[in-house]
């Protein structure tokens, strides 16, 4: 969905798992450069990031879609294959790609899920920029039609394409045929992206870099994952994730220098409600 003048969308990925998470996405948009935020409309802290939603007007917030490693928005009786006794999804996800293939009953729960938290997401009364899911599950063709046809009564109109250089070639055929499903739906994409390379470590100088070498046409979404502190008091599967360092690099004065110039360039920031073309 490329415009004739650039635009840059910089995220933050998980926003409503916790409440240091939270704190980081308010901060780095009003202290720093943060221009969006992905919400886990399930997650312990989801409550609290929605109130600080609201309080930043100008902060555009999507729907982050938790469908591996994380909390499930639907009881577990209603979607027992899908949930450990917990209420949590699994990080096989492999495995369960391969039953949302084969499975007609997984698929209707799967569908009654997302769902879930499409109307979750409704009932924050945040206007819905983007959608994305957990660990890029929707590079797994089941799970973007079912986003694609369950999410645009609620207003889906963009979805993230995470076709970064460097990713393995294995995921090409997958990055294919998800872009050509969102040309086929008229659903908005990026045009490039950044945060894969330099997920759990996107520090300061990684995103100098990244802004250094940024494609001078397109929308490029780069999104990070901040928090006050980092690790597994987090989320128990980032032991090794330097949220904090991702936070500083959001709110650093080099940064938003960085950003100062690339305005004066003709680079625009915001959202995908802002930069993508939406009609």
């Amino acid at each position: 969905m490329t415009n004739l003048r650039p635009g840059l969308i910089i995220t933050a990925d998980d926003f409503g798992l916790h409440t240091s998470v939270n704190l980081a996405v308010e901060r780095a948009h009003r202290e720093g450069v943060l221009s969006a935020a992905s919400l886990m409309v399930a997650a312990p802290a989801a409550a609290d990031a929605i109130a600080r939603a609201h309080a930043c007007p100008n902060l555009r917030v999507g729907l982050h879609l938790v469908l591996a490693d994380g909390q499930a928005m639907l009881p577990r009786d209603v979607i027992p294959d899908l949930v450990d006794a917990d209420g949590r999804f699994g990080v096989r996800m492999a495995y369960e790609g391969t039953r949302f293939f084969f499975l007609p009953q997984i698929r209707r729960q799967l569908a009654a899920e997302i769902h879930a938290q499409f109307k979750a997401f409704a009932a924050s009364g945040l206007a819905l920029d983007h959608v994305n899911t957990h660990k890029h599950f929707h590079l797994h063709p089941t799970i973007l039609s079912l986003m694609i046809k369950i999410g645009r009564p609620f207003g889906l109109r963009a979805i993230r394409l995470p076709r970064e250089r460097g990713m393995p070639l294995l995921l090409k055929p997958w990055l294919a045929l998800l872009r050509r499903k969102l040309a086929a739906a008229g659903i908005a994409h990026n045009d490039h992206i950044a945060g894969i390379e330099h997920s759990g470590k996107f520090d300061e100088a990684a995103l100098l870099e990244t802004l250094a070498r940024l494609p001078q046409q397109g929308v490029t979404e780069i999104y990070l994952h901040p928090a006050l502190i980092s690790g597994a008091e987090i989320g128990p599967s980032m032991p090794a994730y330097r949220h904090a360092d991702e936070f500083a690099a959001l709110i650093s004065p080099r940064v938003h220098l960085a950003l100062n110039q690339l305005s004066l360039r003709g680079f625009r920031l915001g959202g995908y409600s802002d930069l993508v073309g939406l009609t």
